[in-house]
């Protein structure tokens, strides 16, 4: 059968059909959530969309197969693979392949996305994608005279134009979910947004926007720990009212406070980026570790994790630097960060240091990895990455535990900070973004923010002080951007840019 010739005509249509009924069944189930499918124009728009998806994906293969039918095999083998894991991570995870999740996808390193390989992802691999891919490469297609071409391909793009005329009462609906729609059509969701993805970086500043310059105001000694949190929602902490005793060791510590805030967006680099930047902007200025160290002040940067703008200081140490050396299971966890933390601080020549954490301790989808055996206080938990397997109490007991496993790490955190008594000391605990535990069946994180759910934007913003230090200002609600101007605040550094109302400190 495969040795037996085929029109391009019949190939291209075959193709388009294969692609509409293998990866569009979340575009549709979208669809049929959205409009009344059962009145007359809701009849239309989706006989309209199916015939319009099969009808343009036929129209752009034929165009491609004609000028080179090589060229057009190794596109098709593309797609269909890129198909296959795209919509895998959408019928798993429920998320959607915007620009967002392109920049996610791009910026993740290899722990991250190691941990997303199942026995799930490789069979929808292989199924819709290796076995559709090896038809098309053993299919023989007969080339296409440029008459004939024409005139099919005249009369799909007249076809293509009078679909759209006759939708011209869903233009609305249509450019109200845009974003979504075009997220779940395949193959173009991650096409275009790909390529949008690198036409907005390549718009971005090459250099860094350079921030005024600042001035010590004395010579008290004095440290802010900054620890970015990842995946952290403020609803999983008891601190916020959770009945569940997450923060059991937390709860007991004195000059300990806390803020409803909410993320600048869903996803890391984002949200790193809000809380280090001193107002919130998509453009590249001077981020506050490379502000402070230009300007005398020690800077100390310690990371599990990724995604965070170009940091220009001496001490950063990633995951790898940490683990050299380091002997022991605690090596693996985020304990590492803590470790040796007081005599980095007491080691330093300078009376003013910053120092950030950069946790990775509630990233799923392997919550239950993100924590040492013994911190297992909720069970049974969620041994699978593919989330949607567990149950909602499974899924919980193990996100869970990454938050009791965080209640320890800030407290011994804070221990270390009160033995340092010549110092001023302040901790605050700021997480990236929140995160969707199987809510309306979403799971993880990564929603455009205009439309995100609360559970993936509310996140906690804990502040503890030392004794003898700075009081805080009776705020109630605090943005990621407060974490600037309220450590030049901390560290007396006076600048142009600071700003008072961003402060939370008396």
């Amino acid at each position: 059968m495969l040795k037996k010739p085929i029109k391009l005509t019949h190939f291209v249509l075959i193709a388009s059909f294969l692609n509409f009924l293998l990866f569009h069944f979340p575009f549709f189930r979208f669809v049929f959530d959205t409009i009344d499918y059962k009145s007359f124009n809701g009849i239309l728009l989706i006989v309209s969309l199916v015939l319009t998806m099969l009808v343009a994906n036929a129209f752009v293969l034929y165009l491609i197969f004609f000028l080179s039918r090589i060229v057009g095999k190794i596109l098709l083998v593309f797609f269909f693979i890129g198909n296959s894991i795209a919509i895998y991570f959408i019928h798993t995870y429920n998320v959607l392949i915007d620009i967002t999740m392109i920049g996610n996808v791009i910026n993740t390193d290899y722990d991250e996305a190691s941990s997303f390989f199942s026995l799930g992802l490789v069979l929808n691999l292989i199924l819709l994608g290796v076995i559709p891919v090896f038809f098309i490469i053993k299919v023989n297609i007969i080339k296409e005279k440029f008459k004939p071409f024409l005139i099919q391909w005249s009369l799909t793009l007249l076809f293509i134009i009078l679909m759209v005329f006759i939708n011209g009462g869903n233009w609305r609906w249509i450019d109200k979910n845009s974003t979504k729609l075009g997220a779940l059509a395949m193959p173009w969701s991650y096409m275009v947004n790909t390529s949008r993805y690198y036409i907005y970086k390549s718009k971005e500043n090459r250099k860094e926007i350079l921030l005024p310059d600042a001035n010590i105001k004395d010579k008290e000694k004095s440290v802010v720990v900054l620890v970015i949190g990842e995946s952290a929602r403020s609803e999983n902490f008891s601190l916020y009212g959770y009945d569940r005793p997450t923060n059991p060791l937390l709860s007991k510590i004195e000059n300990l406070h806390t803020f409803n805030a909410t993320s600048c967006a869903t996803y890391t680099t984002a949200g790193v980026k809000c809380i280090l930047d001193y107002k919130d902007t998509n453009d590249l200025y001077e981020i506050l570790p490379n502000y402070l160290y230009r300007n005398n002040v020690e800077v100390i940067w310690k990371t599990t994790n990724w995604g965070e703008p170009p940091v220009h200081i001496k001490n950063f140490f990633n995951k790898e630097d940490l683990r050299n050396g380091c002997e022991g299971d605690l090596c693996n966890y985020d304990e590492i960060l803590i470790k040796g933390l007081k005599e980095q601080i007491t080691a330093s020549t300078k009376d003013k240091i910053l120092i950030i954490l950069h946790t990775s301790t509630s990233h799923g989808p392997s919550y239950n990895t993100k924590y040492p055996p013994n911190f297992e206080t909720f069970k049974p938990v969620c041994k699978s990455v593919e989330l949607g397997d567990c149950s909602q109490e499974e899924l919980i007991n193990a996100y869970d535990n990454t938050i009791v496993y965080t209640d320890y790490l800030l407290a011994s955190l804070i221990d270390d900070l009160k033995q340092l008594k010549d110092y001023n000391s302040t901790m605050m605990f700021v997480s990236d973004h929140g995160e969707s535990l199987g809510e309306n069946n979403l799971y993880m994180h990564g929603i455009p923010a205009a439309f995100a759910p609360k559970e993936q934007l509310e996140i906690p913003f804990i502040v503890w002080t030392s004794d003898a230090s700075k009081k805080l200002k009776p705020n109630k609600t605090l943005s990621q951007n407060h974490v600037f101007h309220s450590v030049l605040n901390f560290l007396a550094i006076e600048s142009p840019i600071y700003d008072e109302k961003m402060n939370i400190y008396e």
